[in-house]
Order: structure tokens, then sequence, then C-alpha cells
């Protein structure tokens, strides 16, 4: 950790805490991490936030080609240094949430995320990929340890959610590893852990991806309330129409959105197609 604090301060770098700027420097974690992700030398891989180069150095060492993207560009003569001698890794100062990602994609082809994220840009980080990728094929990434439990949360459970119910669409994801608050410089102040997620497009069967994701915002539209009367105010349909709906999908009557696993919500996706709600 000492060396990492030496490069930043030479290079006169302060932190900001607008871009949550946490950095890892401890060799085997960021080594297992990588070996997590499953990187082989034949992975192109493009880390999101990738501040002082620590986990890049890594991530190059096994994979094909590394993009990695940051949006402080006073990190340039920082990552100069650290990933000095690396040939298959291209820094992009630009912000990754606003690139035009199919474009992008046309001229990388497939590729795994690997990144230590800032928890700020998380999930629209993770909702970007889920909807807009066609040529991502895994995404492991270092998040904070409350969202990588709602990442892989089971129905009826607390942590369950909207963007649980997202990502079991495309694929299935497993946390692989917890790191401690102590492993980070600065120390932020929760413990993080790597989700891993392995996409599986097709593997629940809905007849539209869009029509998918309204019915998880209905279902999630308000968790205190049955999922008849969130129907009810989310679609404007009356009551009766809900009841049929919920019948139809193999719903019962009274329960509520978090009930529901991915599969069912897309039973009910594709019943809300077929009477034309959706």
């Amino acid at each position: 950790m000492s060396e990492l604090r030496e490069i930043l301060q030479k290079h006169g770098f302060q932190m900001k805490k607008q871009f949550g700027q946490n950095f890892l420097s401890d060799g085997n974690l960021l080594d297992s991490i990588v070996s997590a992700s499953g990187v082989t030398g034949d992975t192109t891989v493009v880390e999101i936030g990738c501040g002082a180069g620590t986990l890049t150095r890594a991530i190059a060492k096994q994979a094909k080609r590394v993009y990695a993207f940051d949006i402080d560009t006073k990190l340039q003569p920082v990552l100069a240094e650290t990933l000095a001698g690396l040939e298959n890794v291209e820094v992009i100062f630009r912000d990754f949430n606003k690139i035009d990602l199919k474009e992008f994609e046309e001229e990388i082809g497939e590729y795994t995320v690997v990144a230590n994220l800032p928890y700020y840009i998380t999930t629209p980080l993770v909702t970007k990929l889920l909807e807009e990728s066609e040529k991502v094929q895994g995404i492991s990434i270092m998040v904070q340890e409350e969202v990588a439990e709602r990442f892989c949360a089971k129905e009826n459970t607390p942590e369950y959610g909207a963007i649980t119910a997202a990502i079991a669409l495309k694929g299935t994801a497993k946390i692989v590893k917890r790191v401690s608050r102590n492993m980070f410089y600065p120390r932020p102040n929760v413990d993080s852990a790597v989700v891993k997620i392995d996409f599986e497009r097709g593997r629940i069967a809905v007849k539209s991806e869009k029509a998918y994701r309204q019915t998880v915002k209905c279902a999630f539209l308000n968790r205190r309330k049955t999922l008849e009367n969130n129907l009810v105010n989310f679609f404007n349909v009356s009551r009766e129409t809900a009841k049929k709906i919920l019948a139809e999908a193999g719903v019962e009557e009274k329960a509520r959105g978090e009930t529901l696993s991915p599969e069912r919500l897309g039973t009910l996706t594709n019943v809300l197609i077929d009477n034309k709600i959706l």
C-alpha cells in the first residue's frame, strides 16, 4: 500500500470523493480477483474506473487486451507509471456510461467486464450493460457488499428487487469473493464483495425483453402492496382484469411482487403481452 501512496503523492494526485476513488494495491488480492473472473489469454477485458491501474496491471498479465476507462484525467501521469511496459492496455479517459455501446462493441468484439467499481455508478453501469450490450460475455465487479447481496438475492427475501430480476433475465450472479474495507486506500466505510455475472441470453423465455422490464417495474412499484394493486395502478387496468392476469400467470391473488421468481415474472410478462396490456 505504501508504494501506491508514494506514486500518488509523487504525481500530486488528490483523491476526489465525487468519483468514489478507493484503490487496491495488494498483489495477491488483485490476482485472485482476476482469477475468479475467468479471464484467459484469449479474453478481451473492459475495465471501468481503472483508478491508479493496479487492477488493470493484474488483468493485463492474463488477458489478450484491456480497455481501461476512467473519468479522471488527473490520473494520466499515475497510469503512465503504473502501466509502463504493458502493450496490451489502452486507457480511455471517458465516462463509460455515456459512450455509444453499440459502436464500441463493433470495434472490440466480445468482451468481459472486470472492475473495482466506484459505488455511485454500480447500478447505472450494470443496467446499461444489461439493456444495451450485445457482446458482453460476463461481468466480474467489486461492489459494496450490500449491493452484491442484492444482485444475487432470491425471491421472497428483503434483498430481492428490480435489479435482481433484471440481472436474472440475462444471466446468473454469484458472490465469488468478499473484501474487507481495510484492503482499500483510502479506507471506505463499508466492506465489499466481488460479484460474477455469467451471461446466458435467452435463459428466461420472454416474448419481449422491454416488456419484461416493464413487468419488473410494476412488480416492485410498491413493495408493501399486492401485485394486484400494482397492476391496477401501473397499467391502469380494472381490478377484474388484474385478477384475470394473475390467474393466467399462475400467481396467487394476494401475492406481492417480491415473491415472484424471475421465471414467474417472465410468465407474467407473456400473459400481459397476450392480453395486449404490454
